[in-house]
C-alpha cells in the first residue's frame, strides 16, 4: 500500500459519514429526543395536571448525567425545582404501565421483531443503606456475591439481532414485608394494598403473561438457572404455548429413555401398599453432566452470533430426554440441550421446542442470556439505575419506566441511524474486518452525542448562590413546620 493509499484509508476511517454519523444527523439528536418525548408525553399526564415536563428533565438527566442522578441533581440540572421532579417521581399517580406499555406496542410494530426475537428474564440487586425502602431487606445480591441489604427487581428483556432493552421490571418484596405489624410501613411507601407476597419466579411469569397478552413477538423464552430449575414456571410456559431454553445445573435429572409411571401392583418391602403413581421400569435418572461424558454425545461446533471479539463458534450437543418434577406423576420430553465452549466448560438448558428442532435453533437459543446482561449492564452503568436513593414504591415503578424509556430511545435511534446510514463496504476494508464486524453504536455513544447537541448546564456563582439560598429557604420551611407543631403540643401540655 502506497503511502496516498494510506491517507485515504485513514481519511476512511476517520470519515464520521462512513460510520453512520452525519453531522447532520447528530445536530438533530436534541429535537430527536424532543420528538420522542412527545410522543409518550400523554402517559405522564395525570387527572388534575399534565406533569410531562417532568419527564422530559428526568429522561435527559438520565441520558446526559454522569453520575449522582438523584432527583435533586437532576431537577437542578433540568433548571426545575428539586421539590416538582420529587414529587413528579415518588408521588404523582402516573401509571408506569402505560409508558411501558406503549414502548412494548412500538416495539412489537417493527418488522425486524417478527422473527428471531427473544424475552430474557433475570433478577438483579442494589445494595441499600437501610431497611426503610420499599422491598429492602437482607437478602442475595449477586453484584457483591453474598447476603446484605438489597433491594431486588425481576426483569424481561427483549432481544433481536444484535440490540436489546428492558421491555418490564417488578419489584421483589419479600415476604416479611407483608406480616401485620408492618401495614403501617407498606403504607407509608405507598406499596398498593392490594399487593401480596410473590416469589420472583411467579412475578416472573406475570410478566410473560402481561406482555405476550398485549402481542409482543417473541420466539423463545429464556432464563439462567435460577428459572431454569422451576417446574412450574416451565409447566406454565408449555401450557401457555410458549417456546423457552432455560439454563438449569449440571445435577438436573433426566431420564434418557422414557420411565413408565404407574401405581405399583404390590407392596414394597411388605409395608403398606402404594397408592399414588411412581417410577415403576427399571430407568434410572442421571445428571446433566454424566450425559456430556457418554460415548454416544457427538459434538457439532456451530456458529452462534456476532460478539465484540469476534463471531461466536462454540460446540452443541442436544437429545431428547424425560423430566419428572418432584409431586408430578406424569414425566416431560424435552431437549436437553448441552454447549461447550472454546476452554472446555459445558452449560446445560432444557428446552420444550419440538422434536424436529434442528440443533441449529437449539444452539441459537442457548446463548442468548448475554443480552439481558447488556440490558442490566446499561441500565446501571449507563442511566443511572443504581443510583436511585427514593423509599417509596412509586419512585422504583417511575424510574424503571423512565429507565426503560431511555433504553428505548437509544435502541430506537440506533436502529434508525443503522438502517438509514450502513457502513460502506469500503469502511470494513481500510480497517481489515467485514462490514458486518464494525461494532454497533452504544448506550455509551449516543450519550455522548447527547451531551454534546444539548450540553450540560455550567454552574455560575449567581446560579450556585440561588440554589443554596433556595436550599435555605426550604430549611426554614420545614424548621417553621416543625416549631409550630411543637408549639400546638407544648400547647396541649
Amino acid at each position: 500500500m502506497n503511502q496516498k493509499t494510506e491517507t485515504k484509508a485513514a481519511q476512511k476511517v476517520w470519515d464520521p459519514v462512513a460510520w453512520g454519523l452525519p453531522l447532520a444527523e447528530i445536530k438533530l439528536l436534541g429535537g430527536r429526543l424532543q420528538a420522542f418525548w412527545e410522543r409518550l408525553a400523554d402517559c405522564f399526564t395525570t387527572a388534575t395536571r399534565d406533569t410531562s415536563e417532568y419527564a422530559l428533565d428526568v429522561l435527559s438527566g438520565l441520558l446526559r448525567m454522569e453520575n449522582e442522578r438523584n432527583f435533586t441533581n437532576v431537577a437542578r440540572t433540568a433548571g426545575a425545582a428539586p421539590q416538582n421532579v420529587q414529587h413528579f417521581m415518588s408521588h404523582s399517580p402516573w401509571e408506569a404501565q402505560e409508558v411501558l406499555q406503549t414502548i412494548r406496542s412500538e416495539i412489537a410494530a417493527l418488522p425486524r421483531c417478527q422473527t428471531r426475537s427473544v424475552l430474557i428474564l433475570d433478577q438483579s440487586a442494589d445494595e441499600k443503606a437501610a431497611a426503610r425502602t420499599a422491598g429492602a431487606g437482607r437478602q442475595y445480591n449477586g453484584r457483591l456475591g453474598k447476603i446484605e441489604m438489597s433491594q431486588v427487581g425481576t426483569f424481561l428483556a427483549y432481544a433481536n439481532d444484535g440490540w436489546w432493552t428492558w421491555v418490564d421490571g417488578e419489584l421483589f418484596i419479600p415476604e416479611v414485608w407483608f406480616q401485620h405489624d408492618r401495614a403501617k410501613e407498606r403504607k407509608r411507601l405507598a406499596i398498593p394494598p392490594d399487593r401480596r407476597f410473590q416469589t420472583k419466579i411467579e412475578l416472573g411469569w406475570q410478566m410473560i403473561e402481561r406482555v405476550n397478552a398485549e402481542g409482543l413477538p417473541f420466539e423463545w423464552l429464556c432464563g439462567d438457572t435460577f428459572y431454569g430449575r422451576s417446574g412450574w414456571l416451565r409447566r406454565q410456559s408449555d401450557e401457555a404455548g410458549l417456546q423457552y431454553c432455560f439454563d438449569v445445573p449440571v445435577d438436573t435429572l433426566v431420564y434418557l429413555t422414557e420411565p413408565r409411571i404407574a401405581v405399583p401392583e404390590k407392596a414394597v418391602n411388605k409395608g403398606r401398599r402404594a397408592v399414588l403413581p411412581r417410577v415403576v421400569s427399571a430407568e434410572k435418572p442421571c445428571e446433566a453432566r454424566v450425559v456430556a461424558a457418554l460415548k454416544d454425545t457427538t459434538w457439532e461446533r456451530l456458529e452462534v452470533r456476532n460478539t465484540e471479539r469476534g463471531k461466536l463458534h462454540d460446540e452443541f450437543h442436544a437429545r431428547r430426554v424425560w423430566t419428572l418434577e418432584p409431586g408430578q406423576t406424569t414425566t416431560r420430553a424435552e431437549w436437553l440441550v448441552l454447549r461447550r465452549d472454546t476452554a472446555g466448560k459445558i452449560y446445560y438448558a432444557r428446552s420444550n421446542a419440538p422434536a424436529e428442532t434442528a440443533l441449529s435453533d437449539l444452539a441459537w437459543a442457548k446463548c442468548p442470556r448475554v443480552f439481558i446482561e447488556c440490558a442490566n449492564r446499561d441500565a446501571k452503568t449507563d442511566l443511572g439505575w443504581d443510583e436511585l436513593r427514593a423509599q417509596r414504591y412509586p419512585a422504583w415503578e417511575h424510574q424503571l419506566a423512565l429507565t426503560i424509556l431511555a433504553q428505548w430511545f437509544v435502541a430506537e435511534t440506533r436502529l434508525d441511524w443503522q438502517t438509514r446510514h450502513p457502513h460502506p463496504a469500503t469502511l470494513g476494508a481500510a480497517l481489515g474486518v467485514p462490514t458486518a464486524e464494525l461494532p454497533p453504536l452504544s448506550v455509551a455513544n449516543v450519550r455522548e452525542l447527547l451531551r454534546a447537541v444539548l450540553p450540560l448546564p455550567q454552574l455560575t456563582a449567581e446560579r450556585a448562590t440561588g440554589l443554596v439560598i433556595e436550599h435555605l429557604l426550604n430549611r426554614t420551611a420545614s424548621r417553621k413546620s416543625r416549631l409550630n407543631t411543637a408549639g400546638y403540643k407544648h400547647s396541649l401540655l
